[in-house]
């Protein structure tokens, strides 16, 4: 079992005695309809890159001309934040989060990647490249990552399997299919979603020793969501990595990144001390009921 280290300024709150699971599914499944319809209205608003661009998947490496801020330069406490959306989405996902995160003094920057890439470790190539280029942009040495979805999974390939851990700080998960989930619609059709099964090569690959691993790991899990099977597919499992998980009730997967407890919690979770100040040993709990 991973050591799972404890996030002090999580709010853990006692899982209510009720409703019956019935009854959560069913006001869970209300609200996924409800951010269904509005994630497609605001869709075509997150389709263009965030101003500062985005190289496109087939691009090369970053121009190199931009020199890091000068050493004179005082750079906030916290680093910037890189937002990477799920399967077939946008940064449009995001806007709640990124609204609170913009709020307490974050920096947050989306990342785009085209619905046509087929395959996780071609993404996790041009998330690397965007955060080379972040670090040059802004003279910061490491960055933090939030993804939901398969954009968790596309940035734990990059910090565990293509150096990225040196840097990523702190990397936060939203219903990220770590295990693999037997729920892939379209996994005929798309290679990228058939990457996200159980005992894909990419999942056997996250499966491997990892020792040294620098990147700290925060997975927001849910009870009630119908993407991951088994739910427990969405919690980080591996020896080698420093990872807490953190429990959500009441809410299913698209209402992950934009609940306002959830976003919440992710900032603190992002603003919790650095592994190995707490030696303590629990699973996080949070309530978005």
């Amino acid at each position: 079992m991973a050591r799972l280290t404890r996030l002090p300024s999580l709010p853990r709150l006692p899982r209510p005695p009720g409703p019956r699971l019935s009854s959560a599914l069913l006001g869970a499944t209300a609200l996924e309809l409800f951010v269904l319809a509005g994630r497609l209205a605001v869709y075509p608003f997150g389709l263009a890159p965030e101003r500062g661009g985005t190289a496109p998947a087939e691009a090369g490496p970053p121009a190199t001309t931009d020199p890091p801020a000068p050493a004179t330069t005082v750079l906030p406490a916290a680093p910037p934040v890189v937002l990477l959306h799920g399967f077939i989405d946008n940064r449009s996902a995001f806007v709640v989060l990124r609204r609170t995160l913009a709020r307490h003094g974050r920096r947050p920057e989306s990342l785009n990647y085209s619905p046509l890439t087929r395959d996780v470790r071609t993404a996790a190539g041009l998330l690397g490249r965007h955060v080379e280029e972040i670090c040059a942009r802004t003279g910061h040495s490491r960055v933090d990552i939030v993804g939901h979805s398969l954009g968790g999974l596309i940035a734990r390939y990059y910090v565990q399997r293509l150096g990225g851990d040196r840097r990523v700080r702190t990397l936060v998960t939203l219903g990220t299919p770590h295990g693999g989930t037997a729920v892939a619609p379209g996994a005929g059709v798309h290679p990228i979603v058939r990457q996200m099964r159980g005992g894909s090569s990419v999942i056997e690959e996250l499966r491997g020793p990892a020792p040294g691993c620098r990147t700290r790991f925060v997975s927001f899990w849910s009870e009630l969501d119908q993407v991951m099977v088994p739910v427990g597919t969405a919690c980080v499992d591996h020896p080698d990595l420093d990872a807490v998980n953190v429990r959500v009730t009441g809410i299913g997967h698209l209402a992950l990144p934009v609940h306002p407890t959830v976003a919440a919690a992710v900032r603190e979770a992002l603003e919790a001390p650095e592994a190995g100040e707490d030696d303590a040993t629990a699973t996080g709990t949070t309530s978005a009921a």
